[in-house]
């Protein structure tokens, strides 16, 4: 693979992250406001973690469910480049939120087996980018980072109107395989990068760039 492929490094925690992400090579740092995640920052912690970014580095922010209050709370306080909607939000309310918040929205979207594709097509229509992950564990508590992939033969042969990404139970060690039977140019890792929930390791995210990248 070329440098075409573009890594989102998604739930980071701490300062020394984001310099790890960057000097790996990610195009888009994720920073998860829901409080049930490892990953959740606070308004100010995200704020003071998204600030020293540089521009053409696309800060995203993974909201789940929320509030109009409390998207307008994350966008006043932190520089964002996107949200990312990881909850039920239906295709009209993605819609109202890209209104509402000025800035282009990915619709995460969980699948398990083929029947879970069709509900893709509508929020092609309304989101600026698609995120296709594995659907969580029933009874899970959070909508991602269980690391867990899905069948990647689903989608082998599909194709979407807007720029989309892989996601769910990516890491170095089948990432280059994911891409090759999806024909994925963008991934998304957050847990195939850590020691430990929420930890994330910079070795870790430098291999899996490299992966991505075919380095």
């Amino acid at each position: 693979m070329t440098d075409e492929i573009r890594v989102k490094i998604c739930g980071l925690t701490s300062s020394a992250d984001i310099p790890a992400a960057l000097l790996a090579g990610a195009s888009y740092l994720g920073f998860v406001f829901f409080a049930k995640s490892p990953r959740h920052l606070s308004i100010a912690e995200a704020a003071e973690l998204a600030g020293p970014v540089p521009e053409g580095i696309c800060k995203v922010g993974l909201i789940v469910d929320a509030s109009d209050a409390d998207i307008d709370a994350i966008t006043a306080r932190v520089p964002l480049d996107m949200l990312q909607l990881h909850g039920s939000e239906s295709p009209e309310r993605v819609a109202a939120i890209r209104e509402r918040s000025g800035l282009p929205v990915m619709k995460a979207i969980g699948i398990a087996d083929a029947a879970d594709l069709a509900q893709i097509a509508p929020y092609g229509r309304v989101a600026d980018q698609l995120l296709v992950d594995a659907k969580p564990p029933k009874g899970a508590e959070v909508p991602g980072g269980h690391g867990l992939p899905f069948d990647w033969r689903l989608i082998a042969d599909v194709r979407w109107p807007v720029p989309w990404m892989l996601a769910g139970g990516l890491d170095a060690a089948n990432v280059a395989e994911a891409i090759r039977l999806t024909g994925a140019r963008q991934v998304d890792v957050s847990s195939g990068v850590e020691s430990a929930p929420g930890e994330k390791d910079a070795e870790k995210m430098v291999a899996f760039v490299r992966a991505a990248k075919g380095e």
